[in-house]
């Protein structure tokens, strides 16, 4: 950006040194520049000048672990008086820790907004109540300005343990091993508080709202902690489709039938720090300590089953392998493999391996599909069908081809059709109208010479 092009926003913070600049004055000023750089500019300006409150709602906004609990907040039309920024403060605090809940927080809210003026409110204290600054700031570009000017000013970033695909790793598959399947569910990571106050997150950090009757049986034991503690886990329902559709509905919500499968546990400070202290069997030692004495008193809370192996012994291997295929025979995407000795890391961690086995079906071209951009004037996708293990299945394959290959099938679509072809996926999956499909579909070859011809 130009001296020229710099906002009248980044001046005004720099002549006037101590008198900031309100946070919504910079959020115009954001939103009216669309380049990178220049949102950068400008929060770099900010950050020079030491506009705290700015970064204040910054952080109250962008970091995932401050909720306020509340799904709507009203927008404001002409101006009230002004609202005291430590007025806001003081509320946002008390809806942060669930001192104001309900319909005392709407009323505490609704009185501030009835005092604010329109621009402050809709674009600054509303924004930060609703957890979104709606101007094309992330954490990671204030992180990025902010590193080396005012570290403090840094927003966190939410991140659980992840884990590596063991394909390329076998030779970590030694020792003694801690084995569980790997559910097909959504991630989410529940906070607990002794208060009885419970927080739940997405992997990436999104609040969930409509898990409810999960977080209520939680919430009633929440006493037997002393601290702060996280619960990582995967919710369940009969339906993946159905529960993805549900987790962030904002009316008619129905997710009764859905179940938290826990697998883990750690302190709230350390999932902040993004490292824990206890190893893995310890941890595993914990949560079912806290759970079985309770777990009738929680129908849809569990605790995956695990089972230790040594993988260094023919009886290891040969459990190892059973686990294995009746986990995949069981519907589950397969199986989890964890290091005893391993701390809690909140990265992408070689102490967790997952198996995922694939299977192979073979199924009917049904019909041929141009592609798009590169692949733009040969094929695209294959239109598939056929009955897999009692299953009708119909799935678009797109991926697994040459260039060669796509340019020969486009150039013999009629000799394609009705030909046999291998397909390789993770699993079979259910469709919302109740035929089936492939996940992660891949061609793998042509099982025969001839249309229909299966070899």
């Amino acid at each position: 950006m130009t001296q020229n092009g710099k906002s009248a926003i980044i001046r005004h913070s720099k002549k006037l040194g101590a008198v900031m600049t309100p946070g919504y004055l910079v959020i115009i000023s954001l939103q009216d520049h669309n380049g990178r750089l220049d949102k950068e500019a400008i929060v770099r300006a900010e950050a020079e000048a030491g506009n705290d409150e700015f970064f204040k709602g910054c952080r109250a906004a962008l970091d995932p672990m401050i909720t306020y609990g509340v799904k709507k907040v009203e927008e404001k039309t002409g101006d009230g008086k002004g609202l005291n920024p430590a007025t806001f403060w003081k509320t946002a605090e008390q809806l942060a820790k669930r001192e104001l809940t309900g319909n005392a927080a709407q009323v505490a809210i609704n009185h501030m907004r009835m005092n604010a003026k329109e621009s402050e409110w809709n674009l600054w204290y509303r924004r930060i109540l609703i957890k979104d600054l709606r101007c094309g700031v992330s954490q990671t570009t204030i992180n990025n300005v902010v590193e080396k000017i005012k570290p403090n000013y840094a927003i966190p970033i939410f991140t659980c343990q992840l884990a590596t695909d063991s394909t390329n790793f076998e030779n970590l598959l030694v020792g003694e091993k801690i084995l569980e399947v790997k559910l097909d569910g959504m991630r989410v990571i529940t906070v607990v508080y002794p208060d009885g106050r419970v927080d739940q997150y997405s992997r990436n950090g999104k609040e969930l709202l409509n898990f409810g009757i999960i977080k209520e049986q939680i919430a009633k034991h929440a006493k037997f902690f002393k601290v702060a503690m996280v619960l990582d886990g995967e919710v369940m329902s009969s339906s993946f489709q159905d529960l993805m559709k549900q987790a962030h509905r904002k009316s008619d919500v129905q997710t009764d039938d859905a179940v938290l499968n826990l697998f883990d546990i750690l302190t709230l400070a350390e999932f902040q720090q993004g490292v824990g202290n206890d190893v893995q069997i310890s941890r595993s030692v914990a949560l079912k300590s806290w759970y079985d004495p309770i777990a009738d008193h929680m129908p849809n809370v569990t605790v995956v089953g695990q089972e230790i192996v040594d993988l260094d012994t023919p009886e290891g291997k040969l459990r190892y392998t059973e686990i294995n295929k009746q986990a995949v025979d069981g519907g589950y995407e397969g199986i989890m493999i964890k290091s005893l000795d391993a701390v809690y890391e909140c990265k992408r961690a070689r102490n967790w391996l997952k198996l995922k086995p694939f299977i192979e079906v073979s199924l009917e071209v049904k019909d041929v599909e141009e592609g798009t951009g590169k692949n733009e004037g040969r094929l695209g996708n294959l239109i598939c069908s056929g009955r897999d293990d009692g299953k009708d299945i119909v799935v678009s394959v797109g991926s697994g081809f040459s260039d060669s290959l796509r340019d020969s099938i486009w150039a013999d679509i009629p000799g394609t059709i009705g030909q046999i072809v291998e397909v390789r996926a993770d699993a079979i999956t259910m469709n919302q109208n109740g035929t089936y499909s492939l996940r992660f579909p891949r061609f793998k070859s042509f099982r025969g010479f001839e249309p229909g011809e299966k070899l």
